[in-house]
C-alpha cells in the first residue's frame, strides 16, 4: 500500500491488504473489514493518514469507487475522519472506546465498612426476608407448585399472531398507549370474566397490569395509609405480602376453617381493618372454597367497616369437578355493593409465567385514580404482548387452550394421587382437589413429629425434587404440617417416577 508524501502528515505504514475476487463478500466489504481490523489492532495508529483513494485503488487493482465507498462506510462508523483538502485520517477516538466505561483501578483498598451488609429500611428488610424469589422460580424439577406446562402452549399460533401484529404494526402501537392497557385486550378480558366468572363490569373498568402482585401493589399504594390493618388469610399466598408491606399495612392473619376465612375471627382481631385480601374461589394453598354464607358475611363486614375487598382469582380456569361459585364481585354487584370489591386475575398460570400480564377490575369511581396511579408508578405492561393476547382471546384460541389443558391437568392430578398412594402412602396423605395446579400432601402424624415439613422439603431438594413446605405459608406458628406438590408441569410417567424417588429419599431420613 502506497504511503503519502513526506511532510503531509503522519506516514501511513505499508499494509498487507488483498482482495479475493472469488469470495462471497463484495470487494467493498472485504476492504472495509480489513481496514477496520488494521485500525483496531493498532497497525494504523490514531491520527494516521491513509493513502488517497486513487492510489489505493491502483495498488489493489480495483475501481476507485470501491475504495471511496469503503472509506465512506468507515467514516460513518466513526473509524475514519476526513479533513477538507488534507485527506482521510484514522479517528483519534475509536467507537469501541466510547462504548466502554473507563477502567477503575482495583488496587486501591476498600474504604472502612464497605463489606458491611446494606442498610435497608424496615419495610425493605421485611420484603427481602421472605426469599419469595427462590420459591417462585422453578427450575423444571418436579413438583414445583403453581407452574403450568409451558411445553403444551400453542406457540405456533402465538407466533403467527405476533408476526401478524408486528410485521406492519399500526402507528398507534408504536406510541405510548393508554396507561390502563390496550383497549381491545381490556374489552376481551371484560367479555371473558363476565361470561365465565360471573362478574358485572364494563371494559372501561379493566386495568391491565404486569401481574396479580402488580395489581395488588397498585391498589394498596393508592388506597391504604401506612399502619392500616389488612386481613390476610392464614395460611396464605406469600407473594401478596410484599405489596402490603411495601404500602406500610399492618398485616392481620385471619385463620381458615372448612368454610374458608373466618370472618368472626377477623372481626375480633381487627374489626376496623381497611381491607381484606382473599382467594374465595380456590384458597391458596389449602384449596378451600369460601362458602356462600361466608361471602355474604364478608360483604356485610366490609359495608359496616367501609373496607375494601381484594379478590384474587388466580386459577379459576382450572376446575375439574362441579360448577364454581360466582365471583365475589358478581355477588356484590347483585346486592348493589360492587363498589367495595376489586377483582384481580392473571394470565401467568394459564399461558406461561414470563408473560407477566394480569388485570384488575376496579369499581368505576376508582378507575381514573388507579389508572393515574399506574402511570405515575411506572408499572405499565408491555405493549408488545397486549395486542397479541387480545387476538389470542378474541379468535378463540384462549378458550381452546384452557379446555385442552384442563383435561390434561385432570389426568395428571389423578396420576399424582395414584402415585402418592403407591409410593408415599406411609408418609403422606394426598387427596384429589376440585381445582388448581397443586395438591396438598399432609404429613402423617408420626412423620410430622419425627421430620416436619421444612426438613422434608430440604430432603426432597437434596434428591432433586422441588416441594414447598406448608409452614412457609403461615404468618405465625404453623397449625399443620404438609407439602405442596405441583403436578401441572410434570408428565404422567415422570410423576410416578418422581413420587417413588421422593418416597425413597424421605424414608432414608426418617429417624
Amino acid at each position: 500500500m502506497a504511503t503519502n508524501s513526506p511532510g503531509s502528515g503522519r506516514r501511513t505504514p505499508l499494509l498487507a491488504l488483498a482482495l479475493d475476487r472469488d469470495s462471497s463478500l463484495t470487494l467493498q466489504q472485504q476492504l472495509c473489514d480489513q481496514l477496520r481490523q488494521v485500525i483496531l489492532t493498532g497497525r494504523l495508529a490514531p491520527g494516521a493518514r491513509l493513502a488517497s483513494s486513487r492510489a489505493l485503488a491502483a495498488e489493489l487493482g480495483c475501481s476507485r469507487n470501491t475504495v471511496v465507498t469503503a472509506f465512506d462506510q468507515l467514516l460513518s462508523e466513526g473509524y475514519l475522519e476526513g479533513h477538507a483538502g488534507s485527506g482521510t485520517f484514522v479517528c483519534r477516538v475509536l467507537p469501541e472506546e466510547l462504548l466502554g466505561a473507563m477502567p477503575v483501578s482495583v488496587e486501591a483498598p476498600l474504604p472502612p465498612g464497605s463489606n458491611k451488609p446494606p442498610r435497608l429500611a424496615t419495610r425493605g428488610r421485611s420484603i427481602a426476608g421472605s426469599h419469595w424469589h427462590d420459591r417462585r422460580h422453578g427450575d423444571g424439577r418436579a413438583f414445583v407448585p403453581g407452574m403450568p406446562d409451558t411445553a403444551e402452549f400453542p406457540f405456533d399460533i402465538w407466533g403467527r399472531l405476533h408476526a401478524r401484529v408486528w410485521r406492519r404494526p399500526a402507528a398507534s402501537l408504536l406510541r405510548l398507549g393508554h396507561p390502563a392497557g390496550y383497549q381491545p385486550l381490556r374489552e376481551a378480558i371484560a367479555d371473558y370474566v363476565n361470561t365465565y366468572r360471573g362478574l358485572h363490569c364494563r371494559w372501561q373498568q379493566v386495568i391491565v397490569t404486569t401481574g396479580a402482585q402488580a395489581a395488588i401493589n397498585l391498589v394498596t399504594q393508592m388506597l391504604l395509609e401506612p399502619g392500616d390493618p389488612v386481613w390476610i388469610e392464614e395460611p396464605g399466598y406469600v407473594g401478596l405480602r410484599g405489596p402490603l408491606v411495601a404500602a406500610g399495612a399492618e398485616l392481620v392473619p385471619v385463620p381458615l376453617d372448612d368454610e374458608g376465612m373466618s370472618v368472626s375471627r377477623g372481626r375480633n382481631l381487627a374489626p376496623q381493618a381497611r381491607a381484606v385480601v382473599v382467594t374465595p374461589s380456590h384458597h391458596y394453598p389449602l384449596g378451600t372454597t369460601l362458602s356462600l354464607a361466608r361471602r355474604l358475611e364478608l360483604l356485610e363486614w366490609a359495608r359496616q367497616a367501609d373496607a375494601w375487598i381484594l379478590e384474587d382469582d388466580y386459577d379459576s380456569e382450572y376446575r375439574y369437578a362441579g360448577r364454581p361459585l360466582a365471583s365475589l364481585q358478581g355477588l356484590a354487584a347483585d346486592r348493589g355493593e360492587a363498589g367495595r370489591v376489586l377483582y384481580v386475575g392473571t394470565f401467568s398460570k394459564v399461558l406461561f409465567p414470563s408473560i407477566r400480564l394480569g388485570y384488575l377490575v376496579a369499581p368505576e369511581p376508582l378507575v381514573a385514580p388507579l389508572t393515574s396511579g399506574q402511570a405515575a408508578l411506572g408499572a405499565l405492561p408491555s405493549a408488545l404482548v397486549q395486542p397479541v393476547l387480545a387476538a389470542f382471546i378474541e379468535e378463540g384460541y384462549f378458550a381452546t387452550h384452557v379446555r385442552r389443558m384442563r383435561r390434561l391437568y385432570a389426568l395428571r392430578q389423578a396420576a399424582l394421587v395414584a402415585a402418592a398412594d403407591k409410593h408415599l402412602g406411609d408418609i403422606l396423605t394426598v387427596a384429589p382437589d376440585h381445582a388448581g395446579l397443586h395438591l396438598m400432601a399432609w404429613l402423617k402424624p408420626e412423620v410430622a413429629k419425627r421430620l416436619g415439613d421444612k426438613a422434608a422439603a430440604r430432603v426432597a431438594g437434596e434428591a432433586g425434587i422441588s416441594v414447598t413446605p406448608l409452614a412457609d405459608y403461615f404468618f405465625g406458628k404453623p397449625a399443620r404440617q404438609g407439602l405442596l406438590l405441583g403436578y401441572a408441569a410434570v408428565p404422567e410417567d415422570e410423576i410416578n417416577r418422581q413420587a417413588a424417588r421422593l418416597g425413597e429419599a424421605l424414608r432414608r431420613r426418617l429417624p
